[in-house]
């Protein structure tokens, strides 16, 4: 959702400095800044700053911009009120679970997936982290992505990491990387474009070998790893 408050008005306005009204992400509102047109471009804005995730102040003149008798001017400032971005990451062992639990306390909303029962049985994490026994295939069917979705991929199997990568590839997310060295990955390229299954410009968005260099050895240095990078990633959406 954005909060849309007006900060200053000149003249004659339909509601002064501290009015504030809700947009949510599907266009419906929660009080009001004024009707008419004002209010309809207001909500055009904010699902525009929904969707960036930035701050915006917008400046309107009620007449010239909305034919609006009032002859004020109205000054509003909306900001976005985003929820925690979702983090899926596919493969429970060793770093699957040293990052579900690094991401979790940096303020990810987690979700782990897999579909081994004597690995799964085995966790024990906060309530905040949603551990989801299934196969791959099952689970991407119920996952919801968006333009803000971040996907790990470190299982246990080469052949669900390149499954779960061209699936995730052709969905919206904001990163997608998988573990492997740099000839697993070079492996799985040449599968993608021989199947045509992914293009050259799909593979360039997806982090492989996953996370940032910092010559990583044990599973939570490389969990850290990815941890930076998903940090990364999410503050240059900010």
């Amino acid at each position: 959702m954005a909060l849309c408050t007006v900060v200053a008005t000149t003249g004659s306005t339909p509601r002064k400095s501290g009015s504030k009204m809700l947009v949510y992400d599907n266009g419906e509102i929660a009080k009001t800044i004024g009707g008419g047109d004002l209010e309809k471009t207001v909500i055009e804005n904010a699902l525009q700053v929904i969707e960036e995730g930035k701050p915006k102040l917008f400046e309107h003149k009620l007449v010239h911009q909305h034919g609006m008798c009032c002859g004020g001017t109205v000054s509003i400032f909306i900001e976005p009120i985003m929820s925690k971005k979702k983090l899926y990451i596919f493969g429970a062992g060793h770093t699957g679970k040293a990052l579900a639990d690094f991401a979790d306390k940096t303020d990810f909303e987690v979700s782990l997936i897999d579909e081994r029962v004597e690995i799964v049985d085995g966790l024990s994490f906060g309530e905040e982290i949603n551990i989801i026994e299934k196969n791959h295939r099952s689970a991407l069917k119920d996952l919801k992505f968006d333009h803000h979705t971040y996907v790990v991929v470190v299982t246990h199997n080469h052949s669900y990491d390149r499954d779960i990568i061209a699936t995730c590839a052709k969905l919206p997310h904001a990163y997608l990387g998988m573990i492997g060295s740099q000839r697993k990955v070079e492996v799985a390229k040449k599968a993608y474009l021989a199947g045509d299954i992914l293009t050259e410009e799909e593979m360039e968005n997806i982090d492989w070998p996953i996370g940032l260099k910092i010559n990583a050895n044990t599973p939570e240095e490389i969990a850290v790893s990815i941890l930076a990078k998903l940090i990364k990633v999410r503050n240059s959406e900010i």
